[in-house]
């Protein structure tokens, strides 16, 4: 496709993407994947750490960099840098719009019109989720700061409900835009590239975060089906970097009396984490609270069957794919997980979720963000 002359110029903040090691970084590969794949007439602008450039190396011959000094990395001062540098550099970028990818990020002031992405409403949903100081900043400055924002995306119709709730937007004031995968790298083909593991083995990938994504449940299923089935020979890895009260989990799986069979091979990169989808009896996914919940789908696309809970978006977003679960109950999780050792019923999750995984694609997010662009652009 042919850039138009005359592109309109969007600025995207990058800042909050956590080294690529985390949910909001995904969000923002898969969107600006599928903006130059898709809007020739839209041109971005990336606002990121110095650090961080390597990351976002596939689209810089697409896209413009704008750089950010790593003295802006801490939290704290990334904020400070959002709400008073950056509003300064859109002035001197030509840009038309700014696209903030995280709530906690929400600009007072800024010289162009502001998309603003909700990823979640965790901060209300679950006690523990964040620190007092987060939330305590979330319900007082970022509430009333994103219901003056000119474009509001929700990655999920039930986080647009309860940001309807919370933050008392209107829900048609609110466009959700489903978040989506790289088909290209998740297929059920990944198999080959599955980890040289001994034994089969169920497979969460998550932060190691206590207690929003529910671990120490999935332990407890993993402990009664263990104790169910004693010639078992399954593992249950648990993938993914520490978070917020990892400690609590490392404890619990030290004490487990299976704790030999509970791999934690930490963060995995996006480019092996395919194989270890493929490659899995099936993934469990006992989470608390998710605003969208990109695993899942993520492992229906490489044809790794799902056990799932249905808090938040989740139901929405697995519909009727992958098998429910209640979290709060072990005994439930593990009813789930054993019903995956059979291979008739494997193979009839596994054909749900990959019909249901085709719905999600970063092309159409391109797209319809593109539109959302264009349409801030000419209300300023």
């Amino acid at each position: 496709m042919h850039a138009p002359d005359h592109p309109l110029r969007v600025a995207l903040s990058t800042s909050v993407g956590q080294r690529g090691r985390s949910g909001v970084a995904t969000y923002l590969f898969g969107l600006i994947d599928g903006i130059v794949r898709t809007s020739p007439d839209v041109r971005l602008t990336l606002f990121g750490l110095a650090d961080d450039k390597p990351l976002f190396r596939p689209w810089l011959d697409r896209c413009d960099w704008e750089e950010v000094s790593e003295f802006w990395r801490p939290a704290v001062r990334d904020v400070f840098w959002h709400q008073v540098m950056l509003p300064r550099r859109l002035a001197k970028s030509g840009a038309q719009v700014v696209h903030i990818p995280s709530y906690r990020r929400v600009l007072a002031h800024g010289a162009v019109p502001q998309v603003l992405t909700i990823h979640d409403c965790a901060s209300f949903r679950l006690n523990g989720k964040y620190d007092a100081a987060r939330t305590l900043y979330t319900k007082r400055m970022v509430v009333p700061l994103a219901r003056r924002v000119r474009e509001l995306i929700a990655v999920s119709g039930t986080t647009a409900n309860d940001i309807t709730h919370f933050y008392g937007v209107k829900r048609d004031e609110i466009k959700v835009v489903w978040n989506g995968i790289d088909h290209s790298r998740f297929r059920p083909e990944a198999a080959a590239e599955a980890p040289s593991l001994d034994r089969p083995y169920f497979l969460y990938v998550a932060r190691l975060e206590h207690p929003a994504k529910n671990h120490l449940g999935l332990i407890a299923a993993f402990e009664q089906l263990l104790a169910a089935n004693p010639s078992l020979p399954h593992l249950l890895v648990l993938a993914g970097a520490d978070w917020h009260g990892a400690e609590t989990i490392h404890a619990r799986i030290e004490a487990s009396p299976v704790r030999a069979r509970i791999v934690t091979p930490g963060f995995v990169k996006t480019e092996d984490l395919a194989g270890w989808y493929a490659g899995a009896e099936a993934m469990v996914y006992p989470s608390l609270f998710e605003g969208f919940g990109l695993p899942p789908i993520e492992a229906m696309a490489c044809g790794c069957p799902v056990v799932c809970s249905a808090r938040g978006s989740l139901a929405e977003v697995v519909g009727s794919a992958a098998r429910i679960v209640n979290p709060d109950d072990a005994t439930d999780i593990a009813a789930g997980m054993t019903d995956m050792l059979q291979p008739a019923e494997r193979e009839v999750w596994r054909q749900r979720g990959l019909r249901r995984a085709a719905r999600f694609d970063w092309r159409e997010v391109g797209k319809h963000t593109a539109t959302i662009y264009r349409r801030a652009a000419l209300a300023a």
